[in-house]
């Protein structure tokens, strides 16, 4: 099966442009098969039309069929066979039992949302009659529905080249919705990217769905991506990414004339905090838990817990030699490119260049190109209260452990610290008072909050709220994962004394 290397506008293949660019191995570095061209202004013109002119027969779709919809695009996926997952694994370096899982998971929230659609709860209007008779004014009737809001952007993620990418949860929660999609593929795996839209293209094509109801643009430059933001008949924009790709966006949907909402995934520390009678109890068992939550996936998890902070105390040696062991023993990771490796890189550096801070331990760097090793970097509380830049997010296999004196600078640890997608305590019966004393603090700071475990590895569920205050993500009342993620794409309407 050839991969297409144009743009997919409306079930047209289109390739205008005359800039183009090649996905890259990152393990070797070596430019891979196809030549994939930047969208052009054009382009990008038809793909947004298209959506709108699609978005009204959708709207007017039945449930059924936007069910039917996400049904056949995951049985596309499925059909896709070995070459998705080995074309992913040659764009991303990602092992291939890790993207069997994510393409499952992928799959697994298209049919979930297909069955939402049929059990029709969710879009089950909320009627009040109308009582004449009641003093000392009569009701209205009333009658309140979710209706889409119309074409929505899909930046791709880089680090989940299938869950959070173009038939990932935004697409799916978008579609379900009832509004037209238009990705921007992330260049780091556009042949991912283009198979995946092929098999939506078919399914569009199966149901005799308008064509505009999705379509993928390429590009590398932020100009497609801004010029995608800018048009005038979009509605909405979904984004997981970095804090500064994420801001810009939410930035220049703002400056529209007329601005429309970004929902936007961005930077998180996902701090652990780990409470005494944890540490003096478990502490092997939690260096070994964080250590390896830490180094999963080379640490390119936005879930990564990048700050674990603890009081100084019986166990604490041992935590912090325990997970600087681990840190040293671990293998090294291929992360998903050069850039990406550069961020890496270059904010390790900087960590450890501000003074208090000390290095702990680096593991193994390896030979391939865009291979790192996991660092650990140790800091008092008092420096950590001192230096905003310790509190940001460091995306990769790092992370800051982060000493107290007392249980009042843990508690300062927790206050200083900006929005969360998570945060952690991990406690025993015997730590209740810190632990509900530590407890509202984060809170108001985070979208899941953990007693136990590790922050990676996010369940799809009808009750995960995945988001944060800022800058976790743009708007912390919506989540990006699970069936409350459609929520984000549907605009309530009254309608009053409509009976019928």
């Amino acid at each position: 099966m050839s991969i297409e290397t144009g743009h997919w506008i409306a079930g047209e293949l289109s390739r205008e442009g005359n800039e183009s660019f090649h996905a890259i191995d990152p393990s070797t570095g070596d430019s891979l098969e196809g030549a994939f061209c930047e969208a052009t202004p054009v382009e990008i013109d038809r793909a947004v039309r298209s959506a709108e002119e699609a978005a009204r027969a959708l709207r007017h779709a039945s449930p059924m069929v936007r069910a039917d919809l996400l049904d056949r695009i995951a049985d596309g996926i499925e059909a896709l066979g070995d070459e998705l997952l080995e074309r992913s694994h040659l764009e991303t370096a990602l092992p291939l039992p890790r993207l069997t899982m994510e393409r499952g998971r992928t799959c697994g929230q298209l049919r979930a949302f297909a069955t939402e659609l049929r059990d029709g709860d969710r879009f089950a209007p909320l009627h009040i009659p109308a009582d004449p008779a009641r003093e000392p004014l009569p009701r209205p009737d009333l009658t309140r529905r979710a209706l889409p809001i119309g074409p929505v952007a899909v930046f791709g993620a880089s680090n989940f080249p299938l869950a959070f990418s173009v038939a990932g949860g935004d697409t799916a929660s978008a579609l379900a919705a009832g509004c037209p999609v238009i990705v921007k593929g992330h260049p780091l795996h556009p042949g991912t990217s283009a198979l995946v839209a092929g098999a939506i293209v078919e399914a569009i094509a199966a149901l005799s769905l308008p064509t505009g109801v999705f379509s993928l643009l390429h590009g590398r430059h932020h100009e497609v991506g801004a010029a995608l933001v800018d048009h005038p008949s979009l509605r909405a924009v979904a984004f997981t990414g970095s804090c500064a790709g994420g801001t810009a966006l939410f930035r220049r949907a703002g400056e529209r004339t007329i601005p429309i909402p970004v929902f936007a995934e961005m930077g998180s520390v996902n701090p652990v905090f780990v409470l005494p009678s944890a540490l003096a109890d478990r502490h092997r068992e939690i260096a070994d838990l964080l250590a390896g939550s830490v180094l999963l996936g080379v640490g390119q998890f936005c879930t990564n817990p990048g700050l674990i902070a603890w009081i100084d105390g019986e166990g604490s040696d041992l935590l912090l030699a325990g997970i600087a062991a681990r840190m040293l023993d671990g293998p090294a990771g291929v992360m998903l490119g050069t850039e990406i490796r550069d961020h890496y890189e270059s904010g390790v550096t900087r960590r450890g260049a501000i003074a208090g801070v000390e290095e702990m331990a680096r593991g193994p760097r390896g030979g391939e190109a865009c291979s790192v090793g996991g660092v650990l970097h140790r800091v008092d509380a008092l420096t950590l209260l001192s230096e905003p830049a310790l509190t940001e997010e460091l995306f990769g296999p790092a992370t800051l452990a982060v000493i107290a004196r007392d249980a009042e600078e843990l508690l300062e640890i927790a206050r200083v610290l900006p929005g969360q997608l998570t945060a952690t305590i991990q406690a025993e019966p015997r730590d209740v008072t810190l632990r509900e004393a530590l407890r509202p603090i984060l809170e108001e700071r985070c979208g899941r909050l953990l007693l136990g475990g590790a922050p990676t590895g996010v369940e799809v569920s009808p009750a995960m709220q995945h988001g944060g205050p800022w800058p976790a993500t743009t708007d912390a009342r919506f989540t990006s994962v699970g069936l409350a993620a459609i929520e984000r794409f549907l605009r309530p309407v009254c309608y009053q004394g409509w009976e019928e």
